[in-house]
């Protein structure tokens, strides 16, 4: 049976190893700056209170709170300084987490030319590629960081493109695939350095928003096709992570990207910004973590049965809270139709139902997505079961090695398979001497 082994490290050629270093070490000290200097400008634009329209608030003064909402603090005892520095320890904890994952990753491999990538995609991932406010911020503030946040935006905008095309082989797979990157990495730049340009021409902006959704799917496809066709198995088990780190990462951000009005301008609802806020910043940290895991120690860790063990208890958890809630409602409108009033009973009842359902649930869930997603290995499990009861009652032992090379076979589909068994006599000869 073949041991699954890690794929060859592309490295840097000596000539170009310490300069790479060297522009990494500028690009990670640039992200770290941009980090810590941006503290007091992002603090003073959450603790600033913005008092135009809902829709201004909303799409320019992101996470600034309204006078309304002002008011709801207070009737919580929540001061808008604690407010503003809630949301900037938030944004430093993902900032700082990212970088220091990347940082990690160069210091261990930083002589792998795909790692040094992924480090360099880490590093800009937090400033200033997925939440922008603290770069802007400090932008208006102090217009001379003008020049390090576009370079350091546009390194990650670039990087990031880089990152899906070449992960984690570290070649366009298919060949012409890096047109498609150059193409796309022409079309983000100018977007990145005028973006007033792009929003005063809606043609711009719709070409440039038909490129970024093109890039999007051929990388998605470009990732398929090297993982079904390319890919060896210690790759395959990196891109399952990367994959995991980002459908996790993206569901999280669900909540935030509903469309209702959870803003604080009725100011019944105060920390809901905030708390979306933090689960937001907990679900994207994911993605890093997990770009460092298949990176440094994907190894270690069965990402298949993680991945199973999401599937079962995310459906598992699903099904029973779409039952709990369906099932107060509907009791409710019983005990209204038979009594005229709502009864706490429902409440009661829909929580029995969801303990007893459980287990019942759970093991259906579990042997769904064994078959469906699972197939080999569950029907693996089911031949070796059959087999245990078979060895109970079989005695021929001709039988039981015919038996034995098929149940082999048949689970873990060797090229060849053959059965050697000792000599009685030599066994025993052996067990004399």
């Amino acid at each position: 049976m073949s041991t699954r082994t890690s794929p060859p490290a592309i490295t840097l050629r000596e000539r170009w190893l310490l300069p790479a270093r060297v522009a990494w070490v500028a690009v990670a000290v640039t992200a770290l700056a941009i980090i810590l200097f941006s503290i007091p400008s992002s603090f003073e634009h959450y603790r600033s209170v913005c008092t135009a329209a809902s829709e201004v608030c909303s799409e320019r003064a992101v996470g600034q709170p309204t006078p309304e909402g002002v008011r709801a603090f207070q009737g919580v005892g929540l001061s808008l300084h604690s407010y503003a520095l809630l949301n900037v320890v938030v944004e430093k904890v993902f900032q700082l987490v990212c970088f220091a994952v990347g940082a990690l990753i160069f210091w261990q491999r930083s002589d792998d030319r795909m790692a040094l990538l992924v480090s360099a995609f880490l590093v800009s991932l937090g400033p200033v590629t997925v939440d922008t406010t603290a770069a802007e911020t400090l932008i208006s503030s102090q217009p001379a960081w003008w020049l390090p946040v576009r370079s350091v935006q546009i390194l990650g905008e670039v990087c990031s493109l880089m990152f899906f095309f070449l992960f984690p082989g570290g070649r366009f797979v298919p060949h012409w695939t890096r047109w498609l990157a150059v193409a796309f990495i022409v079309n983000q730049v100018p977007d990145v350095l005028f973006p007033e340009l792009y929003s005063r021409s809606p043609a711009l902006e719709t070409v440039s928003y038909l490129v970024f959704l093109g890039s999007v799917v051929s990388m998605v496809w470009s990732q398929i096709y090297r993982f079904l066709r390319v890919s060896s198995p210690a790759q395959r088990q990196q891109s399952k992570w990367v994959v995991f780190g980002l459908t996790l990462g993206v569901a999280g951000t669900f909540p935030s990207q509903l469309p209702v009005d959870l803003s604080l301008v009725g100011g019944d609802t105060p920390l809901t910004l905030l708390l979306l806020k933090v689960g937001f910043t907990l679900s994207l940290l994911l993605i890093p973590l997990s770009i460092g895991v298949a990176v440094l120690r994907s190894h270690l860790f069965d990402i298949d049965l993680l991945i199973n063990r999401t599937l079962v208890y995310g459906s598992l958890t699903t099904v029973l809270v779409a039952l709990y809630f369906g099932g107060i409602v509907l009791l409710q409108r019983l005990f209204v139709a038979l009594t005229s009033e709502q009864s706490t009973l429902a409440v009661v009842a829909s929580t029995l139902l969801i303990a007893a359902l459980f287990n019942p649930l759970r093991r259906r869930i579990q042997s769904f997505i064994d078959r469906r997603f699972y197939r080999r290995k569950y029907d693996a499990i089911k031949t070796l079961e059959a087999f245990s009861v078979k060895l109970r009652d079989v005695t021929d032992l001709d039988a039981l090695s015919d038996d034995l090379v098929g149940v082999v076979r048949e689970t873990m589909q060797p090229a060849h398979v053959s059965l050697w068994l000792r000599p009685e006599k030599a066994l025993k000869g052996a067990q004399t001497d």
